[in-house]
């Protein structure tokens, strides 16, 4: 079911195993093309692109593409009370993880009269962006809105692709999470196309352009975001889901198997790895496999992602040389499943959030861990954070000089004003001291 990559005896260096690590035979390169075909059209048309392009990738042209306050009321009183009181519990717990992500303002004092404080200022506006195509992702709402909300954004607008069955509306279960976190401005809208609107506007449709636009997403979402930053900010290429999980003897097979399993699921091309120092212990997880993916309800699904170019089961000489496989893949879900994960834990670099020990399942992350679920992937939590607080800030500097303390460094300017053949950049002080005082 799944391919088996044998790296015992290999020197875990960084280049030797990004050279080795397995990933999508599609990846968001190859949709860049299509991606930003998509975007170009709904510049140039608007909500006429938008209306077609639901019609031919999602549940049909919507009747209204901002969906009307009134059915976002409507989905808040149909939630059923356990999925009403699971959001609102997750709601509670986002918020209460994602508090500290946003930094108090710090005033440094450089000298008499002279003082530099950094502050973080939100953006005014941001553009969410809730899957609705295999897995309809309300739990996205959440993930995205209450970091927004906590850093201070005045304006959100929140996009997802119209549903079929809903008459080509948005999932009842995302307007309905919406309206629980008080959003109102709501667009059935997906894909590509979907970022780009959000990204450049659609002035008939009175969506203004976002500053910044977060959420996962399938491969042609991740790559409409490459595409329009710069435009607008992005919190990160979220694209198809990712989970590695370190394990040893000491792990329980089912469990892992049962994790490998439940991102399995998002997606054919989602990509489940398992590395472990004990080719007993992998076979022990294949055998729990077979019994597990047969029954559940994506099972056709669950077995192309497993049996994908993207999926393997990884030996290693050791835990040392599984932290290093992994910090080099980078993974958006990482599970910690050893005797001694501490000890792991401690070589991890690269990872969009780690789930430490047999009861922190990527589930639970999903959905009530607290922390977020939007995440990096492809390799890119190397370099890039989950969604948090500070996806909507920007830090700055505001500088306050007086007289004294400006005359204090006046020379000193004029001297590398004067290296750099920037003469004028030293005038701009002196001229303030042309009332006969030295400067």
């Amino acid at each position: 079911m799944m391919q088996t990559i044998d790296l015992r005896g290999i020197q875990p260096t960084r280049a030797a195993f990004e050279r080795l690590v397995p990933r999508p035979v599609v990846d968001v390169q190859v949709a860049m093309h299509v991606a930003t075909e998509l975007i170009e059209d709904v510049r140039a048309r608007g909500a006429d692109a938008l209306r077609e392009q639901a019609q031919r990738f999602d549940g049909g042209a919507p009747a209204a593409i901002r969906v009307p306050a009134d059915d976002i009321a409507a989905a808040v009183e149909g939630l059923p009370t356990d999925v009403r009181e699971a959001l609102e519990e997750a709601i509670a717990r986002v918020r209460e993880a994602t508090a500290v992500q946003v930094p108090p303002a710090a005033e440094t004092r450089i000298g008499p009269g002279a003082t530099i404080v950094q502050r973080w200022q939100p953006v005014e506006r941001a553009g969410l962006y809730v899957p609705g195509g295999k897995a309809v992702l309300a739990s996205s709402v959440v993930m995205n809105a209450v970091p927004a909300q906590i850093a201070g954004v005045a304006s959100v607008a929140l996009a997802s692709p119209p549903q079929r069955e809903f008459g080509g509306s948005v999932h009842p279960v995302i307007l309905g999470a919406a309206g629980l976190l008080g959003i109102d401005e709501v667009y059935a809208m997906g894909g590509a196309g979907a970022i780009g609107a959000l990204a450049w506007g659609v002035e008939e449709i009175g969506l203004d352009p976002v500053q910044v636009i977060t959420g996962p997403g399938n491969i042609y979402v991740a790559a409409a975001k490459r595409v329009v930053r710069g435009k607008t900010g992005i919190d990160s290429e979220a694209g198809t889901t990712e989970i590695l999980v370190i394990a040893d003897e000491a792990a329980d097979a089912r469990f892992v198997a049962a994790d490998l399993v439940s991102q399995a699921e998002h997606d054919e091309a989602a990509a489940s790895l398992l590395v472990t120092d004990s080719p007993a212990f992998a076979e022990r997880v294949v055998a729990e496999l077979e019994g597990l993916v047969a029954p559940t309800r994506h099972s056709d699904r669950v077995r192309t992602a497993l049996g994908g170019p993207q999926s393997a089961i990884v030996l290693v000489d050791d835990l040392t040389a599984a932290a290093a496989f992994s910090n080099a893949y980078g993974p958006e879900h990482l599970e910690i499943q050893t005797a001694d994960p501490d000890t792991v834990l401690a070589d991890i670099q690269n990872a969009g959030a780690i789930f430490v020990g047999p009861s922190a399942p990527v589930s639970l992350g999903d959905y009530l861990a607290g922390s977020n679920h939007v995440l990096p992937t492809g390799g890119q939590a190397r370099f890039s954070p989950g969604l948090g607080a500070y996806s909507f800030l920007r830090p700055q500097q505001v500088i306050r000089y007086d007289r004294d303390a400006l005359r204090e460094v006046a020379d000193r300017i004029v001297a590398l004003s004067s290296a750099e053949d920037l003469p004028a950049h030293g005038a701009a002080v002196t001229i303030r001291f042309d009332d006969g005082e030295d400067a």
